[in-house]
């Protein structure tokens, strides 16, 4: 297969049956509907190419994805009611996944590194649910895909506090499967995924369909409740105070309401 473009999304694949998909959105990489719906695009192209067995997912620019663009997002695409059917779709394919994390996984970027099989950081890589700071309601199928990593104590902890968590913590907890030097990042994703691609890819695929059994569907369930919530507390005062103060970078002042 040729490189391959999907709105701000590049697709390329090594002679080694490593594809290489790219997020241009620099330098911050904040994703909408259309960006989701992208990846996903790319995503099923790639499940029917013989000539890729293992996806390293990536992003141009100092962070992987500081999560949604609340108001800087892109015109024209999907429209923002699809995105969590776009997301859904990521689950939905049958190639794995590696991420390769620099900067920040923020709110939504965190759940697009959590739909990746694997994901490998830095140090100065960061994570965090920031959603209750914001007065929201988490979404990207966290509700599934963090506790199934961290454990249900943790991802209550990452939820209600919304606390960064550096690559050292991410690693030893189990957000992130390897941790390298900032400067081997993309070179430890492409050997990762090539350790994969080595194994026979029909036995590949066929675990994979094993251990995740009805995820796409658990994700479906659990972006639709999250979906409806975030629809609920987006109209609150609490939000619009959380999002004033992530803008002016100060501690919020909820009331609850």
């Amino acid at each position: 297969m040729t490189d391959l473009t999907f709105g701000d999304v590049s697709v390329s694949v090594a002679p080694n049956y490593v594809a290489t998909v790219t997020i241009h959105r620099p330098p911050d990489n904040y994703f909408d509907a259309a960006m989701i719906a992208s990846i996903a695009d790319a995503y099923t192209t790639l499940d029917d190419d013989p000539q890729c067995r293992v996806i390293v997912l990536c992003s141009e620019g100092k962070h992987f994805c500081a999560g949604a663009a609340l108001g800087r997002r892109p015109a024209g695409g999907v429209a923002p009611g699809n995105l969590y059917q776009e997301a859904v779709r990521l689950f939905s394919c049958t190639t794995p996944v590696v991420a390769a994390v620099q900067g920040a996984a923020i709110g939504g970027g965190l759940g697009l590194a959590l739909s990746a099989d694997f994901r490998i950081g830095v140090a100065e890589s960061r994570f965090s649910a920031n959603f209750a700071r914001l007065g929201f309601h988490h979404g990207f199928g966290l509700t599934v895909t963090l506790p199934a990593i961290v454990g249900q104590q943790r991802a209550l902890e990452m939820l209600y506090t919304g606390a960064r968590i550096g690559g050292a913590e991410a690693a030893r907890i189990g957000l992130v499967d390897r941790l390298v030097e900032s400067g081997d990042l993309a070179d430890a994703a492409a050997a990762f995924a090539a350790d994969i691609a080595v194994s026979a890819p029909l036995a590949v695929t066929s675990i994979r369909a094993t251990m995740r059994g009805d995820l796409a569907a658990r994700i479906q369930e659990a972006t639709d409740r999250e979906g409806r919530e975030q629809d609920r507390l987006r109209t609150t005062a609490d939000f619009k105070e959380g999002v004033a103060a992530t803008a002016e970078r100060r501690t919020p002042n909820f009331e609850g309401r």
